[in-house]
């Protein structure tokens, strides 16, 4: 059994749903439906998390054998306004212990977001920052998680930022997008 570790904050775990809900578990059934039953899905999701803690949370799963790395992790650090250099310090040091931990391992990184209404060069320093970080470290790239999903009253729980049930849906769609030509 291969194991897929997708390590993010309350996207991946699901905020507010069953786990059965959140796209790592659509994404495992999306794995079964095309046939890849080696492959099992581990959702490290934790609500709240941010790149800072995960570089310390990471240490917990580095025990697992992974195949494919999901890198989910940034959009609380947006959400914080936190120095894009001291989120992108944070994502490559993720980076970096998962290709020392499992030197054959496949990485994707999920591009945040954050909504250009904040005033001044952040919202685009952020955006730029996972772009970067995937071309230098020739990893594949989910240029949006949230594409589609942000900002649509009718994709998200009443809070507005957390996907419902079918926001989650599409979360999966783009990573499967991704995740399929790398199986």
């Amino acid at each position: 059994m291969k194991n897929i570790l997708f390590f993010g904050d309350s996207l991946t775990a699901g905020y507010g749903l069953s786990q059965s809900q959140a796209y790592p578990a659509l994404v495992q059934k999306m794995l079964e439906e095309n046939g890849y039953t080696n492959y099992k899905v581990v959702n490290a999701g934790l609500s709240g998390d941010t790149t800072a803690s995960g570089v310390y949370r990471l240490d917990k799963w580095l025990h697992l054998d992974v195949s494919i790395f999901v890198l989910v992790l940034g959009a609380n650090d947006g959400l914080r306004g936190i120095p894009t250099r001291e989120t992108t310090i944070n994502l490559q040091e993720m980076l970096d212990k998962a290709k020392r931990t499992w030197p054959d391992v496949k990485i994707i990184l999920s591009g945040m977001e954050i909504p250009d209404i904040v005033p001044g060069r952040y919202a685009a320093e952020f955006r730029m920052l996972f772009r970067e970080l995937a071309i230098k470290n020739n990893v594949h790239f989910v240029p949006f998680l949230l594409e589609g999903v942000a900002g649509m009253r009718h994709l998200n729980l009443p809070d507005g930022v957390h996907p419902n049930a079918e926001g989650q849906k599409l979360l999966a769609k783009h990573t499967w997008a991704v995740l399929k030509d790398i199986l």
